[in-house]
Parts: structure tokens; C-alpha cells; sequence
């Protein structure tokens, strides 16, 4: 196989060549036969990336740590400020995924763009990549559990929902999830497609409720009202946090990547999946932040409950209703674990089909009744639960676990947008590409990577406790320990990135019909 990063930069956007829309050319062209079914249209490839980033789930599930860390200011301000940051992030990862649309999305994208060291770039791009989905998988479940039980409660008042409870409840989320993904990709898509339109007529109905139910809405200036409740003196400080109520959001775009391969003119409908997601979540999310802070009736109250969503639909909509639009945000993050166990499979089938996961050979095999990876199904369930069981005895824990799931994301986002930036004139784009905005858009993506990462891992309460310490910098440091450690041992000798399967024609005689 040629190398792509080695011939001269393409022609302008308008200009795309024909034979970079023709998906199985392309896959041929990088070295792999064609093992997954294109069932994928545009609006299912944008679909998955949407219901992964999934504003219900993101908003309701950090906006009460928002109102004591910046408050309504930082909540909407913030909002609007990082997902214009996220969508260069994305608009860049686009470009790149419309140059190399495969399964393997970041690691395999990683591999090709580096000037040296290829099989290094490409393995801790995998192996962060994969911990940060699987982070997410058993984060999501968590959340959808524990809001569960916030339903169950308010229905049956003397139920009292308990950490083992919760770790159950995910847990048989997380293997119904897997169920889905083990029939064919047309469910998994019908489900994508589902989900979308309960996204969007569940942002309508909760917001119409908002603006037409409550008795009292607070005023326009409002949206200015700061609050620094975090233990911080500085209020710089403390609504800086803030800001990581957007960027908790705004994760798992890279899903419209990982499902390249079962896509119709990838190279086209991936990139536009991932920013067609960022941007209409933006849009939506920014709407939903806004009735729900024009909604908060005793900021006190609602900042100190358990579930400050919650709290402003029960004060604002009352407890019948409440209880219905409840079940409108459950439902979006059931849909938003499916949609993230599936890019999860996508990113295993990639990362074993070139030898770098243990047992390998396994777990990049396709079911030849389905033509779905189904063992890398399962794989990604077993770890999501592996993930959730140290929640059996303390919550603490199981934070521990699955905080590097956004750090871990966003550096994986970094490294390939970072290498076809060095990579300079020697990157070859796809059809989709940002042409001369290409670089400004990649270092602004990267620089704001880099930040929002120091966030992430700073302390974000105080006093400081072993309840309150931000565990994301310890598990990210393990992480890349485990990983730096397996590198040097072994994975160097028989990894050296992305392989090839053959030529061109070689590999096109080994689809599978």
C-alpha cells in the first residue's frame, strides 16, 4: 500500500476525486479488505455522534455542579464559548477522519501521520482512545442508573436507593446494550435514527413545559448572576471549573469516525456526521441551558439538592409532570450507552485487526450471520462492567475509574490533529477538508485540548477529602504507565501501527460478500 502522507497536497474542496467516494477503493487503498456491512447513511452516521454527545444526558447530569461552580453566567457564557472550541476541535478531527475513514479512526490515523515512531503514536492513541470509550460506556450506564432510581423514588417515596442498587442497574444496562449491538447494524442504526428525533421532541416538550408551567421565571440579567460555591476563594478559579460542564458534554464525536467503515461515502458523510453533531448539539444544548436557568426558583435550594435538574422540573412543572419529563432524560441516556458501546466495538474490531489488544484474533472476527463484531461486543461489556464493579464499595472508586474517560478522549482527539499539523504540506486531505483554515482551526483545537485537560485534572472542590480529590490525573497516570510499560516489554516488537493486508487488488479479493 502507497503512503497517503507522502503525495502532494490535494486540490481544492470542490475539486474532490471520484474514486475517493467509492468506500471500498478507499479501504482497499490503506490495505484492508472490507469485513463490515455499509448500511450506514449520512443521517445514521451523524445520528450515532449526536446521540453519543447527547445534551439530555450532559446537561442534566453536570448542571448542578455548573450552578455551584460559575453559576448561570459560566453555565450559558461557557456553553457558548466551548462549543465553538469543541466544533474547531471537531472540524478538525473531520479532516482528517475524510483522509483516512476507517474502524481505527485515531490510533490508525495516528500511525499514518507520524513522521517516526508510527507504531509508538498509533499505540498510546489506541490505548487512550479505548480506556476513554470504555470510561464512557460505564459512566453513562451509571448516570442512567442512578436516574433511575431518582424516578423510582419520586414515584414510590419510601424506596431508598442504595450504591449496590445502582451498580446492578447499570450493570444490566450495560448487557442489554450489548444485546442490541449483537444483532445486525441496521438495528443499531433503527435505534440511532430513534434516538435523534427522542432527543429532539424530548428538547421540545421539556422546554416548552419550562417556558409555559412555571408560575415565576427569573429575569433577563440573570443570565449574569456568578456563583462561586466550589470552596475556592477565586472566583476566577472556580468558574474556569465551570466550563467543564460544556466539555463533559461534548465527547464521543469521534463515534461518526470509528463507524467509517460501515458507512456510505465515508469520506464525505463521516466528517459531516462529526460536525453536523457538535453543532446542532451546541445549538439544542444552548436552548435547554437556557430554560433551565430561566426556570431555577430558589437558586439555594436547587444548587444544594441531590439532582438540580431535577429539583427546577419538580419546583417549576410539578411532581406529575416532572416525573414525565424524567423519563424523557432516562430514555435519552439509554440510547446515548448504545450509541457509545457501538463506537466502543468499532475502535476494539480496529485496534485488533492490526495486533495490538490482546487475543486479537479474536475479537476483530465478524459474525458472518449479523456481519457485526460480536466478541468485540462483549468485550467492551465485560470491561464497561469490570469498570462499574469497584462502585460496589465505594463511589469514590468507581470516579477514580472513570474520570480518565474525558481526559482520555480529548488527548486521543489531540495527537492525530496534532501530527497532520506537523505533518504540514505532506498531508494528503480527503474530500471534506478545511483548505487554508486547516492549520489556524488544528492549533486552535490542540492548544484548547491541552487546557481544558490541566482542568480536568485540577482540584475541583474544597477542602480537599478523599471524597472530593479529582482522581482523573492518578488514573490517566496509570494509564499511560500501563501502557508505557507494555510498549517497551513487548507491543514494540510486533507492533508497528496500522498494517496493510496486501495491495490494493489483493485485499479486494478477500472481502467478504
Amino acid at each position: 500500500m502507497s503512503d497517503r502522507t507522502s503525495a502532494p497536497r490535494a486540490k481544492s474542496r470542490g475539486d474532490a476525486d471520484p474514486v475517493a467516494l467509492d468506500d471500498d477503493a478507499t479501504l482497499h487503498a490503506m490495505g484492508y479488505p472490507r469485513k463490515l456491512t455499509r448500511r450506514f447513511k449520512a443521517f445514521d452516521n451523524f445520528a450515532i455522534s449526536f446521540t453519543i454527545i447527547n445534551i439530555l444526558s450532559g446537561i442534566f447530569s453536570s448542571f448542578g455542579y455548573g450552578m455551584n461552580a460559575g453559576g448561570p453566567r459560566i453555565l450559558v457564557f461557557g456553553w457558548i464559548g466551548v462549543s465553538v472550541m469543541v466544533l474547531f476541535i471537531g472540524a478538525a478531527m473531520a479532516e482528517v477522519a475524510s483522509a483516512y475513514p476507517t474502524s481505527g479512526a485515531l490510533y490508525f490515523s495516528a500511525g499514518k501521520l507520524a513522521k517516526r515512531h508510527k507504531g509508538a503514536w498509533s499505540w498510546f492513541t489506541g490505548w487512550l482512545n479505548f480506556v476513554g470509550q470504555i470510561g464512557g460506556t460505564a459512566a453513562t450506564g451509571y448516570a442512567a442508573a442512578t436516574f433511575v432510581q431518582a424516578f423510582v423514588a419520586l414515584q414510590w417515596p419510601s424506596y431508598r436507593p442504595t450504591v449496590h442498587q445502582t451498580v446492578l442497574i447499570t450493570a444490566l444496562i450495560i448487557v442489554l446494550q450489548g444485546l442490541a449491538n449483537t444483532y445486525t447494524v441496521q438495528l443499531v442504526a433503527l435505534l440511532n435514527r430513534i434516538s435523534v428525533w427522542w432527543l429532539l421532541i424530548g428538547l421540545v416538550v421539556i422546554v416548552s413545559a419550562l417556558i409555559v408551567m412555571p408560575d415565576h421565571h427569573q429575569s433577563a440579567s440573570f443570565v449574569t448572576h456568578f456563583v462561586n460555591n466550589t470552596g475556592f476563594s477565586s472566583g476566577l478559579y472556580g468558574g474556569m471549573l465551570g466550563l467543564l460542564v460544556t466539555s463533559w458534554t461534548f465527547t464521543g464525536f469521534d463515534g461518526s469516525f470509528h463507524m467509517s467503515e460501515e458507512t456510505v461515502q465515508a469520506t464525505v458523510n463521516a466528517p459531516k456526521g462529526i460536525t453536523r453533531a457538535i453543532g446542532y448539539s451546541a445549538i439544542t444544548g444552548l436552548i435547554l441551558m437556557l430554560a433551565l436557568v430561566y426556570s431555577i426558583s430558589d437558586y439555594a435550594k436547587v444548587a444544594g439538592s441531590s439532582a438540580p435538574p431535577v429539583q427546577i422540573l419538580i419546583d417549576g412543572l410539578g411532581l406529575g409532570t416532572a416525573k414525565a419529563m424524567l423519563l424523557i432524560v432516562i430514555g435519552a441516556m439509554l440510547f446515548c450507552g448504545l450509541a457509545n458501546l457501538t463506537s466502543n466495538t468499532r475502535q476494539i474490531f480496529a485496534f485488533s485487526r492490526d495486533g495490538a489488544m490482546p487475543g486479537s484474533r479474536w475479537w476483530h472476527s465478524v459474525s458472518p450471520r449479523t456481519r457485526t463484531p460480536v466478541k468485540a461486543v462483549w468485550l467492551a461489556v465485560a470491561c464497561s462492567l469490570g469498570l462499574v464493579v469497584p462502585g460496589w464499595w465505594s463511589h469514590t472508586a468507581f470516579t477514580a475509574i472513570v474520570s480518565v474517560n474525558v481526559v482520555g478522549l480529548f488527548l486521543a482527539y489531540a495527537v492525530p490533529i496534532f501530527l497532520r499539523l506537523r505533518l504540514g504540506d505532506g498531508f494528503r486531505p480527503g474530500p471534506w477538508h478545511l483548505g487554508r483554515w486547516g492549520r489556524p482551526i488544528g492549533w486552535l483545537a490542540v492548544i484548547w485540548i491541552l487546557l481544558s485537560s490541566v482542568l480536568f485534572m485540577l482540584p475541583q472542590a474544597s477542602p480537599i477529602t478523599v471524597d472530593s480529590f479529582n482522581y482523573a490525573p492518578i488514573a490517566l497516570a496509570v494509564v499511560l504507565l500501563v501502557a508505557t510499560v507494555w510498549w517497551f516489554a513487548t507491543a514494540r516488537r510486533r507492533f508497528q501501527g496500522p498494517v496493510s493486508y496486501g495491495r490494493p487488488d489483493e485485499v479486494a479479493a478477500m472481502d467478504l460478500i
